[in-house]
């Protein structure tokens, strides 16, 4: 898909909130052996994803099925019937994060066809920004956004920069959204494979000439990664293949910052 051709240094005006915390989800039971069954999620993601030899995955939106769109309206309905607070960290992590994902994806679905999911202009506000500060969950009696869910929830709550490549923003520029659900069991592999095929690919990480362009995902969240240029540095480099550890080992600086908010979807 040529990215190195496509991807383009811009302003963009988006503005990701500060992770703050929301103690009334803090609440879990460590004792408690519940899983909780992602099945259903996992049975879309097989029938919908598409990779493609650039290193994306991207989601067939125009071509998923009545009987997919349903059974993915049901998982999501399923999720927000559950006590998500009477289950354990694990199983909670990877209940927020897949709800988080496949809530974006039932969004896209719902305005489809869309180019750029900031063009679902649902959010309150004169000035708001996209779809992401509209309550569209209720779980256990609360309205959530799913900017509360990123930011209120899962950034604060488990502090893992990681989740910055777990988490569908159905664009382009966005890490892959994952073929396989997170689950307790499977959340610190799935971190890591995520972390490291964004890095290693050019929407994440290009290095021309000694010239380093990054992601503006490191612009947005650097508060994450150390709060300056030298803990995203080290942060890429913990996570680069070696032919790209060798070219990030004389790098100093940031010389620019790019994301292309194109759909992901497949064509």
């Amino acid at each position: 898909m040529g990215f190195r051709r496509r991807l383009a240094s811009r302003k963009d005006g988006f503005v990701p909130p500060k992770a703050k915390r929301w103690e009334r989800w803090a609440r879990h039971d460590p004792e408690s052996t519940q899983e909780i069954d992602h099945g259903a999620w996992a049975r879309f993601l097989d029938a919908n994803l598409r990779d493609f030899e650039d290193g994306t995955t991207l989601v067939a939106y125009s071509r998923v099925s009545k009987a997919d769109a349903g059974a993915l309206d049901d998982y999501v309905n399923a999720m927000g019937r559950l006590p998500v607070s009477q289950y354990a960290r694990g199983e909670q992590l990877a209940y927020w994060i897949n709800l988080y994902n496949a809530r974006t994806v039932q969004l896209v679905l719902a305005y489809f066809p869309v180019d750029d999911l900031r063009h679902i202009k649902i959010s309150p506000g004169r000035f708001a920004f996209g779809p992401w500060d509209k309550k569209i969950l209720v779980i256990e009696g609360e309205h959530l956004s799913l900017n509360d869910v990123e930011h209120r929830i899962l950034r604060p709550l488990w502090q893992d920069i990681r989740l910055h490549y777990a988490l569908n923003r159905a664009a382009i520029g966005s890490p892959n959204l994952l073929a396989e659900p997170f689950e307790a069991g499977n959340a610190e592999r799935l971190f890591d494979r995520a972390a490291r095929g964004f890095i290693n690919h050019p929407r994440g990480v290009r290095v021309d000439k000694g010239r380093l362009t990054v992601s503006r995902l490191y612009l947005w969240y650097e508060p994450d990664f150390g709060g300056s240029v030298k803990g995203v540095l080290d942060h890429l480099r913990e996570h680069a293949a070696p032919a790209l550890g060798q070219e990030l080992a004389a790098v100093r600086r940031i010389d620019a910052y790019d994301y292309y908010w194109e759909l992901n979807e497949a064509p």
